[in-house]
């Protein structure tokens, strides 16, 4: 228990020592200048991904999971037939729900039992995605959402968005140094925000099959993604 009265003090001497780590002191002659910059790259996507699987129902339980398992593996054997790796295809998502049936004053009876079955599927082949959406449908995949394009690497697109906004934070800097009579001396401390690439989604369609079945190869645009990252930068101006 005697200890116990040295505690608060030594907190007391130990948190200007903190405080002085995590926001150095600028000399007397100095100016702080914060600025926050904006930088940018452009890629051309070149990975798709798909959601797909299979919808059923039926009166009873197992009739619905036996159906679903049978259009499901049609689907997956499309997939593979059209050159998509199997390490490519994961499954999400498999579930089994009872449908009921509501009446006024009567308790919800069960009508039916709806089996969901969905995979993942990363397309590496953009020019055949159309055609891959097409026989998705056609074997009997309901339930289609996608593609989103993405950047299969974009670590080096973040490094060239990256200097991106150092450069315009470092013009930033110049211009109000220069409009102050004042120089940038250097750079106190950098903070990055927004870092993350996010892929758009170009489009989602759920049909049943035979709305596509035979048809055209469905069109699909990859465009260009932005990748985007902010930063804030502290300087120190001064004569």
């Amino acid at each position: 228990m005697p200890s116990s009265r040295f505690i608060a003090p030594l907190a007391l001497l130990l948190s200007p020592l903190a405080f002085a780590q995590t926001a150095p002191l600028l000399p007397p002659d100095a100016t702080q200048l914060d600025v926050s910059a904006h930088g940018e790259s452009t890629r051309t996507p070149n990975l798709a991904r798909v959601s797909a699987g299979v919808i059923t129902q039926n009166s009873d339980a197992s009739s619905a999971m036996r159906t679903n398992a049978q259009r499901m593996s049609a689907v997956i054997a499309a997939l593979m037939q059209a050159g998509v790796a199997e390490r490519d295809i994961q499954t999400s998502n498999v579930n089994l729900q009872p449908q009921y049936k509501y009446a006024q004053n009567q308790k919800p009876a069960i009508t039916g039992y709806q089996v969901v079955n969905l995979v993942n599927v990363r397309l590496r082949d953009l020019a055949r995605v159309g055609d891959v959406l097409n026989a998705l449908a056609a074997q009997g995949a309901n339930s289609i959402n996608g593609p989103v394009f993405t950047i299969d690497k974009p670590d080096a697109a973040m490094d060239e968005a990256r200097n991106d906004a150092i450069r315009h934070a470092q013009e930033r800097a110049e211009l109000y140094a220069a409009a102050t009579g004042l120089k940038v001396r250097r750079i106190v401390s950098i903070s990055e925000s927004g870092g993350m690439y996010q892929p758009q989604r170009a489009m989602m369609m759920a049909m049943p099959a035979p709305a596509i079945a035979g048809a055209v190869s469905t069109p699909v645009a990859a465009g260009e993604d932005t990748i985007g990252v902010d930063f804030n930068v502290v300087y120190e101006l001064g004569r």
